[in-house]
């Protein structure tokens, strides 16, 4: 089955601006779209093209259409719509043969010009019915797995058709799946507070007859269910359901939400009539995270039958700071609304049963997951000598959109082979994404532990489009991730990583997996073993080669664990790991060393010149040919990245756009050389699988698409933003495509170690860092590159330290290239052999036996492998370089003095004396604080380069007595005290004395560092082994050891592997039975690598730091003492500390003398160091509070002929709660060669200006910046240029002042930091009384930067003045920039925004504001217009007043919003409607907040660290005027800017709050609903309508106006607070809303009150303003500095030049009975013109404080204010609630006919009890007596029922209000359509009735009724015939005849019979004059109801059996028994005649 459409020409087609149009045409249908050619430049273009439509089997449908659509081909973009039309398929049904021309419509449905000529034909199915088949719901159009959907194109087109009407290259499909890869984006992991708001409208189409639906939501685990909707197929809910959760973005987009429809009066195993699941990232990625009046398809995944019907919803996934969408439909959606165009699934695509094909082989390097007790226990006793356990039980999970299967669990193992086919079945296509590879390890007892999770995304592995495929992936290994390796019986902080939350930590083993799609039915057994041959076949893809890992370490600083010496864990899959038990060690880690401090804040590790090198080798595929195929498209992505910096930085310079186009052009050349260029493929040993094959054709397809869009935008030649907005999106779309999903590779992970305890982390993908011989190497690849390392974990969100940062080289590759490695090396690499030697303290001795002797005598650092000296022997290819000699642990020539420019030097002297004796000098006099002994104080030697700053002093500051003294009983034990107790025994005291660096020299440092390790000889000690070493021996210390090195070198130029094979010379020391210990120390034979440069170099650092601003509040006075940490390299400075300011201006450059950087100096210049700054707030208790950091790079000069100039930039600080202000800074590095410190200079020759360094590469350093107070400050040329500015300040007033501590702020005033300049403003005597400043305005001349970039921030300090004289300061605000306000230095006119342009200047003649507010300029200043002026008189011609009724205010209203249909009086009449805005006032942009005036500014305190943030404790309202002073101090100042303000002081004023209603409210109930009231405050009056509360609802409709009478500013927040009705417990806040009364009112836009359109003196429209129109415009122009209007007459007014007349603004309107005066309706019409607010409808977003970042709902309202000062404020407007109005429906059943008999009687006989039963919309059902066995479908009743019911006139709705449940409090009110249903029923004795049809009547459209029974059909309902005639019943009044009542039968209607009804309305008054009753009950009249006339068949069998017998059996079988009865009579004559008969023949015969 099939149809075609043969698509002739069209007609009047729409031409384009620049010439004709090139029109095609597409036919639509069910989501199939089909394309003529184009024809190019026509008008009438003919195609005579036939289009074609495969129906697969399926008949069209009546109720379906076919779409045309005319549309002009653009070359770039989406195609112009010209025109569509429907064409309904019943049509063409009927016909099968149709031609027609149609004619369309535009895109806003009206008519047009333009015609299409069409020829349909439709083959019918073989039986020849045209309806029949599907549903038709198959093919449907939306995106529902997001693959297809794009928002920006909702039409869904496929293909653009090029110039020949073929299909181009895919660009539509391209743009499509560039959206969908831009929202796959990387998401955080870092959880926070979402709300997921789900609205369930309605269902249509549903499955089976008579259902009472009831619809189930299930979302994070919890369910909701809306209302039972009773005996409906169509129910609406419109119901909202809110659910919430803390989670990350990255886990809410896989959460699966799950909608299912039940049937609620079935049996729950038979009850669900369909379901639909999604994940919610389906939602997320849509605009604004949501969907909108969406359409699911609902489906029953166990019955195959097709589509069960269709769901509407709307749905918002809500983060902190979104604004809630309505979820409000748009009047006129639903009479327009086709379900089939807008559901949530792909175009062509249906639900089809598919199955994935997973083939799970091998999986290897599993962690142990179980304790190794039980394997300890038997190898103490001996038994455990078999191979070791391995503690793992694994298998693994399969998992996809909410189902999951499993493989077979093994046991003992880490590399389980499954070798299993999972299979798993799911619907195509599928709206999941991931697909989940979990590893389980099996428990006995316990829960199944996670080990890891593996997450392929299926978009990465499939293609959507044509040219797509299904997804399929491997065979390949996939890496599993999570927490660390490590076992620990506790688990750990980051064992949630395993569930894939999160970034993983540590590689945690892989598993070689196949995958291949399948669209079939689902399999009968979901796991299979493999087939062996496939198990065979993939044993190619686990083929390794060896690769080599080469990471150099070239400096590790800003450690923050000194607590045990610090090394560094390099691994890559397993290897390399230390600390895990099941892999065998390898030297993979740097030396342990001891972090030292850099005597400013951070601490570093000291490798100096011999910098570790670490090399670990490993096994891999090879699958360089994906690897690279990543990196050549991020070189590409690399490339035009930074082509868009250099390109943005020429349009920021303002560089010619012929330049700019030449870049980007140049650009555009290049990116397509390198897109031409092919990719690389397979070769060799590599092995490529079918996915590798189809992703090589699809990015070749991207790549040749990409080069046609450049050649578009090139024919083009659009502007150059235009062309980076593209070249942006194509980067994008390369960026996409440069994942790689067959990665097996793991990726690398460094560790920082701390005493063998995993602190930091950092993870690199391979492919940054692997070597390609080919040139495609990652960009890490040999390069140096800085990398900070963070926590593990949750600890990454608490912690703001840095762990460390470490600047180091990467290589990774095959073995056969790593010579490659060695030839970027520009340092020479040395090979060491290492051992350590340990010694123990016994008896003061230092012996290598002993007790405590732990370790061997020579061991490696962990003393845990025996490594002697005697024993290593060079491998084959090495010799030795020379002799062991010791090498020293670099710490130990840290002296506690390093880095320190002063120190304190102490002593202890130490005293004892004998019990109650006298004190004297101890044996050991001089000692430390650890006991150890001193040289006398006097003996202490000062350091070379150093020099006394005092004498000798005791130290008081401690805890001591008067002399200093502090005592204990033993000085050994410790414990001292500052109090002398008779038992004590010992006492000290501290002796210090500082000493100052004075220039210390390499010379001098390397000196002391000779002495130092000499007197050491190399030796560290320690209390214990597994201690902290140290340099300094103490008494505490038991044992020592040092490091002893061997150099190696290799005696070829071939490179081979070092490893050592060690001799057992000594058997004393060997354990020749301890097997396993020989082959781990076998493998740790590897040496320590270094690299030693040859080429070192010093440089200088110069950090300008200038200043800081919009830094966080540390303290509670809202304010901080910032200083910034400047970190680089092995140093740290520390600037000044500026007291209590959030913009510190510190003007300091900080000098870093004597950097030490290894490596040529022009590598350094490519990539140097980063500098590090942090900024603290000092605190003098406690730790300094982290403020916020930076990292940046310093521009490095090798030469004083680099002319460049170190430009300062704002670099932005961050912290973990994100943005925490910023810095102005730049960084300058300069090569100083081997030069002295700036510290050898003396302060004579520094201030002089003299050169800082003797030599810069052979030149002069370049002189020191000048000194301020003996620190130097940013030079002139690099600091910003200064202009004398003036700064004018409008101190109006402060509001909403709280309490601090503990009392009011009453006497406020504000302190202005500007720079340097500080301004303090008056002193407010009360803010209770007037909050106003009396001088409202300050004027400051000062000094600010010249450029806005370097503009400092304004700070307000908020200081409140109490008794006694304190000031204490209450708050702080920081306004970052002044641009906003800066105004040019001559005052400007007064500017208005106007309603038709953006922005008016008004001069003295006001001729600007007359052209911009007309927009037309008609006739002269002088009103000299030619034209004839007709003066109209004041007084209308009489008017007949309309009937005002039905007319209130809400007609207005609905009107306004476009529901006409409520209105329609209204709409007749010609009234004006009101302006509705979508959010509150301040919010529409030319408003501009009402901040005309003045701004807003809150005042905060508080802890920046306080995670509750900062507490704002007031508000400041002022504004600001900034601009330019002349340079002359002498020259006369221009003119303010701010005058004429008005009166300060408080005005009284009536407010007038209107509220309306509101929708969308949060749920407050258990119910999912809320009883909602209104509470409104302003000031100290506050009005509750809690008696009026509105129950059962979230869209209550509230309907009130309140009346305030206030002062302001005194009274100026109107907070409306909606709340929740408890009647046991406190009241709940739903929401709340604060308007600001005052800026209204101040505001020049006249928000006091809107403007009317028309000036009406009475009637629903009447004029509200306290002041007349007149009065208004002359006010305006008075304030505007305009003259005053000028009236001619009563019809027209001269404004500013601009004259106005009646005529034109009344010239096409009706006169009405309700208008003012003439003059004022003129004034009126000229208001409206100008920027003024106009009468309005606002709509508030509730907060509530509980949940501030989500919306609570909405609140449509608007507020009146009439001071008092103008007069007394017009009528009020009632806006109360419509109340509905009771009417009575009475419906008599007369009779049925034609009913489906459904039963047979024991006769055989066909048959049906009838009755009928019927219902309105909340009324009890009522149903006639019985009429039994009617044997023709006919029945007779006679039967009233009597529905009294509440019906809103206006609305046409019916008003249904009950009880939920019969505890409920209150009834719930429900608006639903007046249906009256009406069912026919077949009565059953025994079983259930039997349904036999229905038939629902709209009250206001019901279909009109047959006269005759024989003339009642289906085609009379509206349903089946567009062209039924209806009526309304409530103007009808009354209606009399057939109806028919059918059944839905698989989706097909069927004639069930007809019903004889009389229904007729009344009202309540016409049911009181007119009485009557249900039935035939009495009073039985309107009419008299007889008993019905029914056959004497007509009765219950059970009632009369003897009437039973005669008109059942013998009514139908009579003659059959008189024939029995008769044939009966005659065989008894017969047997009597024959038993007489001998008795009587043989007398005679014998007688004869």
């Amino acid at each position: 089955m099939s149809f075609t459409v043969l698509a002739k020409k069209a007609s009047n087609v729409p031409k384009e601006k620049f010439g004709k149009s090139d029109p095609y045409c597409q036919i639509v249908y069910q989501g199939q779209k089909q394309k003529t050619k184009v024809v190019k430049d026509s008008d009438a273009p003919e195609w005579n093209e036939t289009l074609g439509f495969d129906l697969a089997g399926k008949a069209l449908e009546s109720t379906e259409s076919i779409t045309v659509e005319l549309k002009d081909w653009e070359r770039i973009g989406s195609d112009k719509l010209l025109g569509q039309a429907v064409v309904p398929a019943r049509d063409l049904i009927n016909s099968k043969d149709l031609e027609l021309s149609v004619k369309l419509s535009d895109k806003n449905g009206r008519p047009t010009e333009t015609t299409v000529d069409l020829q349909l034909k439709y083959v019918a199915p073989a039986s020849g019915g045209g309806g029949g088949g599907g549903s038709g719901g198959d093919a449907v159009d939306g995106g529902g797995d997001g693959e297809d959907f794009d928002e920006d194109d909702p039409e869904g087109e496929i293909d653009e058709p090029g110039p020949d009407g073929k299909p181009t290259a895919a660009s539509a499909a391209r743009k499509r799946k560039r959206d969908r890869q831009k929202m796959k984006a990387k998401l955080s992991t870092k959880p926070q507070d979402f709300q997921v708001r789900v609205k369930v409208v309605e269902a249509r189409q549903l499955e089976g007859s008579n259902v009472h639906p009831v619809c189930k939501l299930t979302l994070f685990g919890e369910t909701k269910t809306t209302r039972v909707k009773k005996a409906t197929g169509n129910p609406i809910w419109n119901e909202v359901f809110y659910y919430s959760n803390n989670i990350s973005p990255a886990e809410i987009v896989d959460e699966m939400i799950n909608f299912e429809v039940y049937n609620s009066k079935k049996l729950r195993s038979d009850a669900l009539i369909g379901s639909f699941s999604c994940d919610c990232g389906l939602v997320y990625a849509m605009s604004k995270h949501t969907v909108l009046n969406k359409w699911l398809l609902l489906s029953d995944s166990e019955d195959q039958s097709g589509v069960r019907g269709y769901l509407k919803i709307c749905m918002a996934i809500l983060g902190p700071g979104d604004e809630a969408p309505s979820f409000k439909a748009k009047p006129g959606d639903a009479e327009h609304e086709d379900i089939e165009s807008n559901l949530l699934m792909p175009a062509g695509m249906t639900l089809a049963p598919a199955n994935f094909i997973l083939k799970a082989y091998s999986a290897e390097d599993l962690p142990r997951m179980d304790s190794a007790m039980m394997e300890g226990v038997k190898k103490f006793f001996g038994v455990g000598k078999q191979k070791p356990k391995e503690l793992s039980d694994p298998y693994m999970t399969f998992s996809f959109a909410g189902q999951t299967v499993s493989t077979k669990v093994l046991y003992e193992t880490y590399s389980p082979e499954f070798n299993q086919e999972l299979k798993l079945a799911f619907k195509f296509p599928s709206v999941a994404e991931n697909l989940t590879l979990r590893m389980f390890d099996w428990d006995r007892i316990s829960a199944h532990d996670i080990i890891a999770s593996g997450i392929v995304s299926v978009s990465q592995i499939s293609r959507s489009g044509d040219d797509g495929y299904l997804p399929t992936f491997g065979p390949c290994y996939v890496n599993f991730y999570g927490s660390t390796r490590e076992f620990s019986e506790l688990g750990g902080d980051n064992e949630y990583l395993n569930k894939g939350n999160g970034e993983g930590v540590a590689y945690r083993g892989r598993i070689l997996v196949e995958l291949k799609t399948n669209l079939e039915e689902k399999a009968e057994v979901d796991v299979v073993d493999c087939d062996p041959e496939d198990v065979t076949r993939i044993s190619k893809y686990m083929r390794r080669h060896r690769f080599m890992l080469n990471v150099a370490f070239l400096e590790a600083t800003m450690i923050c664990d000194t607590d045990a010496p610090v090394e560094f864990e390099v691994s890559i899959g397993t290897y390399g790991n230390k600390l895990d038990d099941t892999v065998m060690p390898t030297a993979s880690c740097t030396q342990p060393t001891n972090a030292v401090f850099d005597g400013c804040r951070y601490n570093f590790l000291p490798w100096e010149n011999k910098r570790p090198c670490i090399s670990v080798e490993s096994f891999w595929e090879d699958i360089s040919f994906r690897i690279d195929t990543i990196n050549i498209l991020l070189g590409i992505v690399d490339m035009m990245e930074s082509r868009f910096l250099k390109i943005k930085t020429a349009q920021k310079a303002n560089l010619p756009e012929i330049e700019i186009k030449s870049m980007l052009y140049s650009l555009m050349d290049e990116l397509a050389v390198k897109l031409k260029q092919p990719l690389p493929r397979a070769t060799g040993s590599q092995l490529s699988n079918e996915l590798d094959k189809l992703q090589l054709l699809n990015r070749e397809t991207e790549m040749a698409g990409i080069i046609e869009d450049m050649e578009k935008v090139r024919l083009r030649d659009p502007e150059p933003a235009e062309i980076l907005t593209e070249l942006s999106t194509l980067a994008e779309t390369l960026k996409a495509q440069a994942v790689e999903p067959q990665n097996s590779i793991p990726d690398v992970f460094i560790w920082m170690l701390v005493g063998n305890k995993r602190t930091a982390y950092y993870r690199l993908p391979v492919h940054h860092i692997i070597y390609s011989p080919d040139g495609h190497s990652g960009k890490y690849c040999a390069k140096e590159m800085t990398v900070v390392l963070k926590h593990p974990g949750q600890k990454a969100h608490r912690e703001w330290q840095i762990p460390a940062k470490l600047r180091l080289k990467f290589w990774f590759g095959k073995k056969q290239f790593e010579e490659e490695w060695t030839k970027c090396q520009t340092d020479d690499v040395v090979v060491m052999a290492e051992t350590y030697e340990n010694q123990v303290a016994l008896l003061g001795k230092w012996v290598t036996r002993g007790p405590a002797m732990t370790r061997p005598k020579f061991s490696d650092s962990t003393g845990k492998l025996k490594l002697k000296k005697e024993s290593f022997f060079p491998p084959a290819g090495w010799e030795w370089a020379g002799d062991w000699h010791v090498s020293p642990e670099l710490s130990l020539i840290y002296n506690r003095d390093a880095g320190h420019k002063s120190f304190i030097e102490d002593v202890y002297e130490l005293q004892t004396r004998i019990p109650a004796g006298p004190w004297h000098m101890a044996k050991v006099f001089w000692t430390d604080a650890l006991n150890d002994t001193m040289p006398a104080k006097e003996e202490v030697e000062l350091p070379e380069g150093w020099e006394w700053d005092n004498d000798w002093s005791v130290d008081m500051n401690r805890g001591v007595d008067d002399e200093g003294f502090e005592y204990c009983v033993e000085s050994t034990i410790g414990g001292f005290g500052p109090v002398e107790k008779t038992y004590h025994l010992s006492r000290r005291r501290r002796w210090i004395r500082q000493r100052t660096m004075v220039a210390e020299s390499n010379a001098i440092k390397e000196k002391r560092d000779q002495e130092a390790l000499k007197a050491s000889e190399g030796w560290e000690y320690a209390p214990l082994f597994n201690m902290k070493f140290h340099g300094k021996e103490s008494k505490m210390d038991l044992v020592r050891r040092r490091r002893w090195h061997r150099k190696m070198k290799a005696t070829g130029k071939e490179s081979k592997p070092c490893t050592f094979s060690f001799g057992d010379e000594d058997g004393d020391d060997s354990d020749d039975s301890d097997a396993e210990e020989k082959a781990k120390a076998g493998c740790l034979a590897a040496p320590r690598m270094f690299l030693e440069s040859t080429q070192v170099n010093k440089y200088q650092l110069r950090a300008y730091i200038y200043q800081a601003r919009s830094l966080m509040a540390a303290d509670d006075n809202a304010r901080s003492d910032p200083y910034a940490v400047v970190g680089f390299g092995t140093q740290s400075q520390l600037t000044r500390v500026l007291d209590k300011t959030l913009s510190p201006m510190w003007d300091q450059t900080l000098i870093f003398d004597e950097i030490t950087l290894y490596g040529p100096a022009e590598l350094v210049a490519q990539n140097p160091p980063e500098v590090v700054i942090e900024v603290f707030d000092k605190d003098l208790i406690g730790k300094d509070e982290f403020l916020g950091r930076t990292i940046c790079k310093p521009m490095v000069k090798l030469s004083m002929s680099d002319e460049r100039t170190c430009v300062l930039q704002w670099h932005e600080l961050i912290n973990r709660r994100g943005n925490a202000g910023e810095m102005l800074a730049s960084f300058e590095l300069l090569l100083a060669g081997q030069a002295a410190s700036l510290m050898d200079l003396t302060d004579t020759e520094t201030d002089a200006m003299q050169p800082t360094s003797q030599l810069m590469n052979g030149e002069d350093l370049p002189f020191a910046p000048p000194k301020r107070n003996d620190l130097y400050i940013v030079p002139t040329g690099i600091r910003p240029v200064m202009r004398r500015t003036a700064v004018e300040i409008l101190c109006w007033g402060m509001r909403n002042m709280k309490r601090y501590q503990l009392l009011s702020i009453t006497s406020p005033s504000v302190e202005f930091e500007i720079g340097d300049a500080v301004i303090q403003s008056p002193i407010i005597k009360n803010t209770k009384k007037n909050p106003n400043f009396s001088n409202a305005l300050l004027f400051v001349d000062t000094m600010l930067p010249k450029e806005e970039y370097f503009m400092p921030p304004v700070n307000l300090r908020v200081r409140d003045h109490r008794a006694f004289g304190r000031k204490p300061t209450v708050g702080m605000h920081v306004i970052r920039s002044l641009e906003k306000y800066m105004v040019s230095s001559t005052p400007q006119p007064t500017y208005i925004t106007a309603s038709n342009t953006d922005q008016v200047l008004m001069d003295e003649s006001f001729q600007a504001i007359a052209a911009s507010v007309d927009g037309i300029t008609n006739g002269s200043p002088n009103g000299d217009n030619p034209e004839t002026i007709v003066d109209m008189p004041d007084e209308q011609k009489a008017l007949q007043p309309p009937d005002l009724e039905d007319i209130d205010w809400w007609c207005k209203y609905y009107t306004s919003i476009g529901e006409e249909d409520k209105a329609l009086k209204y709409v007749e009449m010609g009234l004006d409607s009101v302006m509705i805005y979508d959010g509150p006032l301040e919010s529409v942009p030319e408003f501009d907040g009402f901040t005309d005036f003045c701004d807003t500014f809150e005042i905060f305190t508080g802890d920046a660290d306080d995670d509750e943030g900062q507490e704002v404790i007031g508000e400041f309202k002022g504004g600001f005027k900034v601009y330019e002073l002349p340079e002359d101090p002498n020259a006369p100042l221009p003119p303010k800017h701010l005058d004429a303000l008005p009166n300060p002081d408080p005005e009284e004023c009536v407010v007038r709050v209107y509220l309306i209603q509101a929708y969308d409210l949060q749920p407050a109930d258990p119910n999912g609903l809320a009883d909602p009231y209104l509470e409104v405050t302003l000031g100290k009056k506050s009005i509750s309508l809690r008696d009026s509360y509105k129950p059962n609802t979230l869209n209550p409709i509230f309907g009130e106006m309140l009346e305030f009478k206030c002062h302001i500013p005194l009274q100026k927040d109107l907070k409306i607070v909606v709340k929740d009705y408890d009647l046991l417990t406190s009241d709940d806040p739903i929401g709340e809303t604060i308007i600001d009364l005052e800026n209204r009112y101040l505001s020049q836009y006249r928000a006091n009150c809107g403007v009317h359109s028309v000036y009406y003196t009475s009637g629903p429209c009447q004029w509200r303003d306290a002041c007349k129109p007149t009065e208004i415009l002359e006010a305006f122009c008075k304030r505007h500095r305009l003259e005053a209007p000028v009236y001619g007459g009563n019809t027209q007014v001269t404004v500013a030049g601009r004259r106005h007349t009646l005529r034109e603004y009344e010239q096409n309107k009706e006169p009405s009975p309700f208008w003012g005066p003439t003059k004022e309706r003129l004034a009126c019409y000229v208001l409206n013109r100008l920027p003024m607010v106009k009468e309005h409808i606002e709509t508030r977003i509730l907060r509530n404080k509980l949940q501030p970042a989500f919306d609570q709902g909405k609140l449509q309202c608007w507020v009146d204010i009439f001071p008092k000062s103008l007069g007394p404020p017009g009528p009020p407007v009632d806006i109360s609630a419509r109340i509905p109005k009771r009417y009575e429906l009475r419906v008599v059943i007369w009779n049925t006919t034609e009913v489906v008999l459904d039963e047979t009687n024991l006769m055989g006989e066909q048959m049906s009890d009838i009755y009928v039963k019927g219902w309105l919309p909340g009324t009890k059902k009522q149903k006639t007596d019985v009429h039994y066995r009617s044997l023709d479908g006919d029945g007779n009743f006679n039967w009233r029922f009597v529905f009294p019911f509440e019906y809103l006139p206006a609305e046409q709705v019916l008003v249904d209000k009950k009880k939920e449940h019969f505890w409920s409090l209150d009834e719930t009110e429900e608006r639903t359509q007046p249906i009256f249903t009406v069912q026919v029923w077949d009565n059953d004795f025994i079983s259930a009735d039997d349904f036999l049809g229905s038939l629902e009547l709209n009250l206001n459209c019901m279909p009109k009724p047959a006269k005759t029974a024989k003339a009642c059909k289906l085609t009379q309902l509206p349903d089946f015939n567009n062209q039924a005639k209806c009526v309304s019943l409530f103007e009808q009044k009354k209606l009399n005849g057939f109806w028919p009542v059918y059944e839905t039968v698989q989706g097909q209607p069927q004639l069930q019979g007809k019903v004889e009804m009389e229904i007729e309305i009344v009202t309540a008054k016409e049911a009181e004059e007119r009485p009557t009753a249900s039935a035939r009950d009495e009073p039985n009249m309107h009419p008299k109801l007889d008993p019905p006339n029914r056959p004497a068949t007509s009765f219950f069998f059970l009632s009369n059996p003897f009437k039973s017998c005669k008109h059942i059996i013998w009514r139908n079988y009579k003659w059959r028994i008189i024939i029995a009865l008769l044939t009966l009579l005659l065989i008894a004559i017969i047997v009597v005649f024959i038993y007489s008969f001998p008795k009587e023949i043989w007398p005679a015969i014998f007688k004869g």
